[in-house]
């Protein structure tokens, strides 16, 4: 299996000569795309989703896209290649074995009404939460991408998430609108604080 970080929460999963990217959103690099054969879509806010370059890749070559019902809305213009799925569901995109996690957005305000979320465990390996802090219970996680900054967190939930994950790794996720000085103290203190090799990886880098 090979992992590629791409910028924000965009992550793109090669195994077994198929292709799988998870929230190709509106920071993601073009690339993130080139020869998928399957999209995993966490929520519908755009740093998740860019509908467009979505539509562009579809144009492009067939793959199935998959995410809550509540995603059909938007992806209406191609919904012949959206598949809805459901929290505690599992399937099959491009050849991997997938578990859905979750349901709803982590809280960013009271007066903010939630939309739904769907956190994916991937080959019972990687698990991408998207926008929230749910923790897989039934299972023991190797990889986990976990959430640095973002509106509706706080540092310490971030640590307390991989704490209680208790992954072989940690990545940092959601790192999109931090810029230099934010993402050194982020690291140095999830680094500290946590005991699993937590490591930022720059944007497009790979790993084996």
């Amino acid at each position: 299996m090979r992992l590629t970080k791409y910028t924000h929460s965009c992550v793109r999963i090669e195994h077994d000569g198929g292709v799988l990217v998870i929230d190709p959103g509106m920071f993601a690099e073009p690339a993130a795309l080139d020869g998928a054969d399957a999209v995993l879509i966490t929520h519908e806010h755009p740093d998740h989703l860019d509908v467009d370059a979505l539509t562009t890749q579809l144009d492009r070559r067939p793959l199935t896209v998959f995410g809550h019902s509540t995603l059909a809305d938007k992806l209406a213009g191609a919904a012949a290649a959206f598949t809805a799925v459901e929290p505690g569901e599992s399937f099959t995109a491009a050849g991997v074995p997938v578990r859905a996690y979750g349901g709803a957005h982590a809280v960013i305000h009271p007066d903010i009404p939630r939309i739904a979320n769907l956190a994916y465990l991937v080959d019972d390996r990687v698990y991408h939460p998207g926008d929230s802090l749910v923790v897989p219970e039934d299972t023991e996680v190797e990889t986990l991408f976990v959430p640095i900054h973002a509106p509706w967190l706080k540092l310490s939930e971030a640590v307390d998430f991989v704490r209680a994950v208790a992954p072989r790794r940690a990545f940092a996720l959601h790192d999109g609108l931090l810029n230099d000085a934010g993402l050194q103290f982020t690291n140095a203190n999830l680094t500290r604080l946590t005991d699993c090799g937590y490591t930022r990886l720059d944007p497009g880098t790979r790993l084996d």
